[in-house]
């Protein structure tokens, strides 16, 4: 396994947010509406793991270093278990987990059905995320992960949804994530100088 201190340091710094945060809301240091405050939280969170899956292959052509690209997979994952947990938290401390007023929510709060859609792209993409999935797929494998593009524009939709009385938050995360986008373009990728380059070893 490449790079195990790199891929462990990435794990815990993922790991750690969510136990802090039912840390503080069981020290009762969220407010008086914690769940809330853990919906917003693990949502934002989604949405920053994202944009950080999409820093990979710029870091990786920028510096020459293949360490962003080994921990791309681990951190889309990461992507998948935070929306879940926003999810789970969304039906728990919101709802109640009463079912009965999900119909009320989706008809009054449209932006829950674009948050939806996203976590089922990021769900079809963590389920074939693995190598297995990638041979079986082959070339169409590709073409299903450039999901991960329509999932960071409904997520940028769902949080405009929801903020949209306030945009400077949301405006930072909008440019970020359409400059990565922008990044994607062949065009663009290729111009993407690189910091480091390898000395070529001269013939003696």
């Amino acid at each position: 396994m490449k790079f195990p201190l790199w891929r462990l340091a990435v794990f815990v710094a993922a790991a750690i947010w969510p136990l802090y945060w039912l840390y503080e809301a069981w020290s009762f240091a969220l407010g008086p509406d914690p769940g809330k405050v853990l919906v917003d939280r693990l949502g934002l969170g989604t949405l920053i793991l994202l944009l950080i899956t999409l820093c990979m292959t710029p870091l990786q052509k920028l510096t020459g270093w293949s360490g962003w690209i080994v921990v791309r997979r681990q951190i889309g994952l990461w992507c998948f278990a935070y929306v879940m947990m926003h999810l789970c938290a969304y039906l728990f401390f919101v709802l109640g987990l009463d079912w009965s007023q999900l119909g009320v929510e989706l008809s009054k709060r449209p932006y829950i059905i674009v948050g939806s859609l996203g976590a089922l792209c990021l769900l079809a993409l963590a389920v074939t995320s693995n190598r297995f999935s990638q041979r079986r797929m082959g070339a169409s494998w590709k073409k299903l992960h450039r999901l991960v593009y329509v999932v960071v524009g409904l997520g940028l939709l769902h949080m405009l949804w929801i903020v949209r009385a306030d945009l400077k938050e949301w405006s930072v995360y909008a440019v970020i994530g359409g400059g990565l986008l922008l990044m994607r373009i062949p065009a663009v990728m290729r111009r993407i100088p690189r910091l480091y380059k390898k000395k070529s070893v001269s013939a003696i």
